[in-house]
């Protein structure tokens, strides 16, 4: 084939499937000078034949499923497969023959363009930290079926990265800081990788486009916090995990289609799950869910397709779960089932339904409208025999039982009156006849009130606590018609005289009662608790508190009525003739408050130097006077008074730290007409 000439214009070969063992490569590859693709999958090659050095246009090279240990030889010296598109693959899948590299390929980092990179299912432990320096351009990156218990810090420099594959390796003490800055990422799978929740990344809102998540198989206890800021996840699977409850967080996957919980220790389903709209499938197996377990308004998920919740506790299903019309699947062996809703009938696209396991399960009975096809699967006990493969003759025995005569259960009916087994039934009738005859007979003679018969309300039958409110109110309140006003100071009630009724600090609050008699002359009660503007919390708490003890002390039915400053009702405003007055202020607060200390800034002229003497004048710059003692006071600087306290002693046996600034202080004022009042007044010194 090579005389042809045609070997130079060939742009592809697959010579996958060949045995290439002990050297027998075809040297005529060598001669395929234009050759972009090249697949060598199951070839037995033990090391990359030399021959590959030729094609120097090679961009896409696949040796999976060989006995590859290394890579080093030929590689590094095709320099197109650093271009775009390059797609390297070493080892692929979980059959006999895979490749046992330990170390990853020497001089792959300089492979600036690649675009795929697959190393799964080989036995390296280590990735040196150089691979990932220029292989910046990555979108698919496989590292599973490995033995790395570490990743290099430099994968935060994957920022194109699309999807990473990281499944069955021992990845303990790996943190997996790089995620949040694979800002691309959109497959992330950590099957088996020991993630527990305290090698979980803290936080990933920064992968916007992260849309699958593999977490199965792992030692995690709870949803991952992280998790729930993904607010494009579409798949996610939390398979085989320790996971006992659910967050209501999970409301914020408005994204998400599929939900993998399977194999957990999962009791109850949240009701969050509900607003999950755009779920098709979701697997609950192997939990411990029993019919309360599974939300009511599960039957919200319109668009749910699968739904498996096989070996749990389930003695029914809602009957909501029957309102998910395109549900296909539904799988619910193993359980404890007694009987599924007669709903089900409406799952008209209901492809299958497993039910196996279910020693006491009763099917539904069919529609009564044999002619409506409400759903496309046969429950009857013909067709369930038939497809268990029973003999058309004992199906045909099942089928054939005679029409019910109505006239005949009518007649048993009637004999059964007079059989001896109804005495029970009698004795029963004739006790209920004669309570009723004995309350006809009540009702005839007038013995028999309507009060009697009227049914007493639910609060009047509730034993309410003695309470003592008279250390609050007077034991005459509310029993003469008329206004009484209290005031709150220091959470207590203060009863207000009659001559300030209508006029309110602004900054309290208080309590009205209004006592007046009903049509029927009894007494009758309107209590309101007004709030001032400035009140503080304590007063407005106190106000209504106070009001339903008063409530409660006059056995009043009514409700207590809300007032606030400037948006009185007028009902209340007619309580004091509309003539509501404001005033400023009002009482302290009830709680305890601190207050800071101000303390005054002094400065002192100093005379004599036996008797000391002390003359106040301004604090000002110009009171200064260089010939004269001067003492500046000021609580800020307290402890350097302290060494000021022998006033009688020469400049220069002061401290020198005093001297200075005091001098600075007068140089500076010789310089300026209005020395600087605030140098002045923050520093303690004498002069």
């Amino acid at each position: 084939m090579a005389a042809t000439g045609v070997l130079p214009f060939i742009r592809g070969v697959d010579l996958s499937g060949n045995d290439f063992k002990g050297g027998y490569f075809p040297e005529h590859v060598k001669c395929m000078s234009s050759l972009r693709w090249l697949k060598l999958n199951r070839t037995g090659l033990c090391y990359l034949p030399e021959e590959l050095a030729s094609l120097q246009k090679l961009e896409h090279l696949s040796v999976s499923h060989n006995s590859l240990s290394t890579l080093h030889g030929e590689l590094s010296s095709l320099p197109n497969l650093r271009v775009t598109h390059t797609y390297i693959q070493i080892g692929h899948s979980k059959q006999t023959f895979y490749n046992q590299l330990t170390e990853i390929p020497r001089d792959l980092e300089n492979s600036r363009n690649m675009l795929v990179l697959n190393l799964s299912h080989n036995s390296i432990d280590s990735i040196p930290n150089q691979l990932f320096i220029n292989l910046t351009d990555l979108l698919y990156l496989d590292l599973s079926d490995n033995k790395l218990d570490s990743l290099p810090p430099q994968m935060r420099r994957l920022v194109h990265l699309q999807t990473l594959i990281l499944n069955n390796n021992p990845l303990m003490h790996a943190q997996l800081r790089q995620l949040p800055a694979m800002v691309a990422l959109q497959t992330l799978h950590l099957r088996n990788t020991q993630r527990t929740q305290s090698n979980m990344p803290t936080s990933l809102e920064g992968l916007t486009h992260l849309a699958d998540v593999d977490l199965s198989c792992n030692d995690l206890t709870r949803v991952p916090e992280c998790l729930y800021s993904l607010g494009s996840l579409k798949r996610l699977n939390l398979s085989s995990n320790q996971i006992s409850e659910l967050s209501l967080c999970i409301d914020q996957w408005t994204q998400l289609e599929t939900l993998n919980l399977s194999r957990n220790q999962l009791t109850s389903l949240p009701s969050a799950i509900c607003k999950l709209s755009k779920l098709k499938k979701l697997y609950v197996n192997s939990n411990k869910l029993d019919f309360d377990g599974v939300p009511p308004g599960v039957g919200k998920l319109s668009n749910l397709i699968e739904f498996m919740a096989a070996n749990n506790n389930l003695e029914l299903i809602p009957e909501g779960l029957c309102r998910c019309g395109k549900l296909k699947k539904l799988v619910l062996n193993k359980n404890r089932l007694v009987t599924l809703p007669e709903a089900i009938h409406f799952l008209t696209e209901l492809e299958i339904l497993d039910v196996r396991e279910n020693p006491n399960l009763v099917m539904p009975p069919k529609p009564v409208d044999r002619a409506a096809e409400w759903y496309n699967i046969d429950f009857s006990l013909q067709n369930q025999l038939r497809l268990a493969g029973a003999s058309p003759a004992t199906v045909a025995a099942a089928g054939g039982a005679s029409p019910r005569d109505h006239l005949a259960r009518k007649m048993r009916l009637r004999r059964r009156k007079d059989c001896s087994q109804d005495d029970q039934a009698k004795q029963v009738l004739k006790g209920m006849s004669d309570v009723a005859q004995e309350k006809k007979n009540l009702e005839e003679n007038g013995d028999l009130k309507y009060g009697d018969l009227k049914i007493r309300r639910w609060d009047k039958s509730l034993e309410k606590p003695h309470l003592d409110y008279s250390e609050f109110f007077m034991e005459d309140v509310g029993q003469v018609p008329g206004v009484t006003v209290w005031q709150i100071e220091n959470f207590v009630p203060m009863q207000v005289d009659e001559t300030f009724h209508g006029k309110f600090y602004e900054a309290d609050c208080y309590i009205i009662l209004k006592t007046f008699l009903d049509d029927n002359g009894a007494l009758s009660w309107q209590i309101f608790y007004w709030i001032g503007q400035e009140a503080t919390l304590d007063k407005k708490a106190g106000s209504a508190i106070h009001a339903v003890n008063l409530r409660n002390f006059l056995g009043a039915e009514c409700r207590t009525i809300r007032e606030e400053m400037g948006d009185e009702s007028e009902e209340f405003s007619a309580v004091f003739n509309n003539e509501i007055s404001y005033i400023e202020g009002g009482t302290a607060s009830g709680f305890y408050t601190v207050e800071d200390t101000n303390y005054a800034n002094r400065l002192y002229r100093v005379y004599g130097k036996k008797n000391i003497r002390l003359e106040s004048v301004p604090v000002k710059a110009c009171s200064l006077d260089p010939r004269l003692k001067m003492l500046i006071y000021t609580c800020i600087w307290i402890s350097w008074q302290r060494e000021a306290i022998r006033l009688g002693q020469k400049r220069d046996s002061m401290p020198k730290s005093l001297c200075d600034m005091t001098h600075e202080a007068l140089l500076k004022s010789t310089k300026k007409n209005d020395m600087n009042e605030q140098t002045v007044l923050n520093k303690t010194t004498i002069y």
